[in-house]
């Protein structure tokens, strides 16, 4: 039962812009702190995760557009795959993600758009769950409402991740089993994350249209 938590952990990126939340520590190990808010209108509770990482600005925006090395490291991820991308900052791809037996798995198509601040040089990555572009498989199920941002903040050779997630998975899943369990997928995710920033094509990335 808790491993079907991992659809909201990684995958959809999804954050409630508009809601004005109080965040509640939940989990914390390894300077990953996370935390849960109750939405309005919503039996899901929003999850934020807040850490920092020993990489540049770089890395860690090559890395989160690199979708299709999202099976490396975003937990339990069957399938990553690049439908289109508009432009190095704007992309989507398509995700499912693995639920243990009797659950269906969950799969999704989101749109990335990244961008940074020129004075402050912080950098937010949107990532909002679209309709369409990819087809409904039999015995998964589609995500239909979720939305999201990563902010990265750079600090010297360290950047500070602020990640916020709420997202409807859809189907037969028990809100108070997600709240439950809601710290488990987004740990090992980030747990995972700051291992792969230190894979050499993320290391030695180069980006032109972001400024450290």
């Amino acid at each position: 039962m808790q491993k079907f938590i991992l659809l909201l952990v990684t995958v959809v990126i999804s954050w409630p812009a508009a809601a004005q939340t109080k965040w509640k520590l939940i989990a914390e190990e390894d300077q990953i702190r996370i935390y849960s808010s109750a939405v309005p209108d919503s039996k899901i509770k929003a999850i934020k995760v807040d850490c920092v990482v020993d990489a540049s600005l770089v890395q860690v925006v090559a890395l989160i557009l690199d979708v299709e090395a999202g099976t490396q490291w975003v937990y339990k991820t069957k399938s990553c795959t690049l439908l289109k991308k508009v432009s190095p900052t704007d992309l989507y791809y398509h995700s499912e993600i693995s639920l243990p037996w009797p659950l269906d798995n969950r799969d999704f198509v989101a749109h990335l758009v990244a961008k940074q601040n020129p004075a402050t040089g912080v950098v937010t990555i949107d990532g909002p769950v679209v309709a369409g572009m990819a087809p409904v498989k039999k015995n998964v199920v589609r995500v239909k409402d979720s939305k999201g941002r990563w902010v990265l903040t750079p600090a010297a050779v360290k950047v500070r991740i602020e990640y916020m997630l709420h997202t409807d998975p859809g189907g037969y899943l028990p809100a108070w089993a997600v709240n439950a369990f809601a710290a488990e997928g987004p740990m090992e995710t980030f747990k995972k994350m700051k291992q792969q920033l230190k894979l050499p094509k993320y290391s030695n990335a180069s980006l032109t249209f972001i400024a450290n």
